[in-house]
């Protein structure tokens, strides 16, 4: 029941190419750093540190919106490293923080608030356990896609639901527009790691269309 909320995330990094704060780029590159360079059985304690230092950035910008994202990706985050019912509320802090977000910058990041929170629709598991709602994850994710249509993550996203659902065509056009999504500077590492992630995901669908 829990291996999609185990699994869960996040993968997830905004899309944003204009500048952002300090706080946002130390949290973005440990974020990465993490997620793509740690081994698994690491992974729960590293993101654990990293949830400290988001929490301190929340409480000194509580308005900021790219904090507060970024505040919400490192929860979801430890909540999938972490696993299980123990995990569900750091998810519900992370939906929290996402919603918070859009009501401040619906555009923050382009648009990333959306996605993020739509990921969390398709991957947190339903009511009674959790919220997961699919038609709630794809209002949200395609609110990602029309703030920032050519981005790796919203795509990516998008393709990773519909494969979820069955969808196997428009999950592999979806897919294959997230790899011609341009270079982000100074995020090297999260557009390697997220094209890996693309990559075997279209394996995965080749592999059904046999």
């Amino acid at each position: 029941m829990f291996k999609a909320f185990v699994a869960l995330v996040f993968a997830l990094v905004s899309s944003a190419t204009f500048a952002v704060g300090p706080e946002v780029v130390r949290l973005q590159q440990d974020w990465a750093e993490i997620k793509y360079k740690q081994p698994k059985n690491q992974q729960e304690q590293k993101f654990a540190s990293l949830l400290k230092i988001a929490e301190d950035y929340v409480s000194k910008a509580q308005n900021d919106p790219e904090i507060l994202i970024w505040y919400g990706i490192v929860e979801a985050s430890y909540a999938g490293a972490r696993g299980g019912l123990g995990a569900l509320g750091n998810v519900k802090n992370a939906k929290k923080s996402f919603e918070r977000a859009i009501e401040l910058k619906p555009t923050a990041l382009d648009g990333s608030a959306f996605t993020s929170l739509g990921s969390l629709y398709y991957q947190v598991p339903s009511w009674p356990i959790g919220f997961g709602d699919n038609k709630k994850a794809l209002e949200f994710l395609k609110k990602g896609l029309a703030a920032n249509p050519e981005g790796i993550d919203p795509n990516f996203f998008f393709g990773d639901f519909l494969f979820k659902n069955g969808d196997y065509a428009n999950a592999e056009q979806a897919l294959k527009k997230a790899l011609k999504a341009a270079p982000r500077p100074g995020r090297e590492l999260a557009d390697e790691g997220r094209r890996g992630e693309i990559e075997s995901l279209l394996q995965k669908i080749a592999e059904k269309k046999k």
